[in-house]
């Protein structure tokens, strides 16, 4: 990150000073009344109701200035979107005194700069709903630039195009791209939706932990730290699940939290570092219901951004609307390769990621195996929403063995547009079950997985006070954003998105 300024910004530092010398304090008190926004007083003025808008207060950013001497035009920004002002010099400074007008806004006040003015709304000639300015007041002198904006035949064309800017100067994005809010506005909207349903079923929101002695519940490398006054090694929360299962043995028949969880892993167009995930577990039910009620909440959530079940995504049209496609992992394969993996041990597995041209190290054991060829071979294919169901049990050390079909186990993972947005089980609560599933971790993380799962002592001893048949889900809250939104990338859902640190230059 430079310290250097630039041209623009040394003269907006002197164009500062000159205000301070007028006695305008260009940071005044925040205090400001606001009466109206941009948006609503273009929807609601004309000729009927302009008696209800001649006296209007508006805040923004000065985004164009079109000088026609003593009379100005400029565009204003404001949360809502965008206004015309007409500025004029005799209006706003009324006396013999025309400094507010000649030099103040003028030459002193530059496009980014933040305003208040106070006047009546009127329609132009050319008929542009607009607000005439008969007060100015100075909020907030910018210092630095904004991205050159130009329209031209109704588009926007604008320096906020290179990723690296966007993402790690969301500020000036957002300024720049006022469109960009919506994207996070629906994100709310659809937060707001998934908590809503989940009240109105019953369900219990909850808290829990994010730094922790032992990063449990997902198999996958945690990020380290070191907690001084207790003088131990402390990990960031990878996943929420044996906390919420904990509450489901104290007695609550069913809890979610939003979690905000943290892999030390890569980055890439659907993974980040710091991620949101949705885990609700409810006591008495089991995977079919779950499934049912995942189906039945993301058709929600599609008629509440969109009000339809059709999505657009990219140039594909997803359809929500239930009932989802269910098949099993081993079908799905199958389906997609033509190769049967249900009955193959390791060395087989090994063969078949050969022959499809699958990478793979000698620290996966048999669930790592099939994983991989099910996220090469299949996993991209599944473009409509479809539940993979009936995994092996290799690959899931936390869920109830099947009821009906030995060496699975009752989970499913929700695949839209080729990726997984959600993961459930039919929980597993056999203490003795699972001590043995940990064991079997600990003995890949012998074989160098950093990635498998530590023992969670404590965890065993809540399921042997008895946790009853429970199902969990997570969600993953970034990804079903992008797909909720139409938007390519995990770093367009995130305000803030991981991003390496800026080199300082001197």
């Amino acid at each position: 990150m430079s310290i250097h300024l630039s041209e623009q910004e040394i003269i907006r530092r002197e164009k500062l000073a000159e205000l301070n010398k007028l006695g305008i304090d260009a940071y005044p008190a925040p205090l400001y009344p606001v009466t109206h926004f941009s948006t609503a007083v273009k929807a609601g003025f004309n000729e009927e109701t302009k008696e209800q808008y001649a006296d209007v207060c508006i805040a923004g950013r000065i985004m164009s200035i079109r000088d026609m001497g003593k009379a100005c035009f400029a565009v204003l920004q404001d949360s809502h979107g965008r206004l015309q002002i007409y500025v004029k010099r005799d209006d706003i400074a009324p006396g013999e005194d025309k400094t507010l007008y000649d030099v103040v806004f003028k030459k002193l006040l530059d496009i980014g700069d933040i305003i208040g003015v106070k006047g009546y709304v009127f329609t132009t000639k050319t008929g542009e709903t607009s607000l005439h300015v008969k007060e100015l007041t100075v909020l907030t002198k910018s210092l630095k630039p904004l991205p050159v904006v130009k329209e031209a035949e109704g588009q926007t064309f604008d320096a906020v195009t290179d990723m690296e800017f966007k993402y790690r100067q969301r500020y000036a994005d957002l300024i720049i791209n006022p469109q960009v809010k919506e994207v996070f506005v629906k994100r709310t909207i659809m937060i707001n939706t998934i908590r809503d349903y989940l009240n109105e079923h019953g369900a219990l929101e909850v808290d829990t932990p994010v730094l922790q002695t032992i990063p449990g519940g997902a198999a996958a490398r945690p990020f380290t730290t070191h907690h001084n006054a207790l003088d131990v090694p402390m990990y960031m929360r990878i996943a929420n699940e044996l906390y919420l299962k904990r509450l489901i043995v104290g007695g609550f028949d069913w809890v979610y939290e939003f979690s905000r969880n943290f892999r030390n892993e890569g980055m890439d167009r659907t993974h980040n570092p710091e991620f949101t995930i949705l885990e609700w577990y409810t006591a008495y039910k089991d995977y079919f219901w779950m499934m049912n009620i995942t189906e039945n909440l993301l058709e929600r959530i599609a008629i509440a951004l969109h009000g339809t079940t059709d999505v657009t995504v990219g140039d594909k049209t997803i359809s929500f609307k239930t009932p989802f496609k269910r098949i099993s992992i081993f079908d799905a394969i199958k389906e997609n390769t033509g190769i049967d993996v249900s009955e193959m041990n390791e060395e087989q597995l090994r063969g078949t990621c050969k022959q499809l041209k699958i990478a793979v190290d000698n620290t996966m054991g048999k669930a790592k195996l099939i994983d991989e060829i099910f996220g090469a071979a299949s996993e991209p294919k599944h473009i409509q929403p479809t539940f993979i169901i009936d995994y092996p049990v290799e690959m899931s050390p936390l869920t109830k063995k099947h009821r009906s079909k030995p060496g699975l186990v009752e989970r499913f993972e929700l695949m839209i547009n080729g990726k997984e947005v959600a993961n459930a089980y039919s929980e597993l609560n056999d203490p003795l079950d699972q001590r043995e599933r940990f064991e079997d971790q600990v003995k890949l993380k012998e074989r160098g997985d950093d990635e498998a799962m530590f023992i969670d002592y404590d965890f065993l001893r809540a399921l042997e006070y008895g946790m009853p048949p429970t199902s969990g889900i997570g969600i993953g809250i970034d990804r079903l954003c992008m797909l909720m939104t139409n938007q390519p990338s995990i770093q367009d859902v995130l305000l803030f998105p991981m991003m390496r640190p800026e080199r300082v230059e001197e």
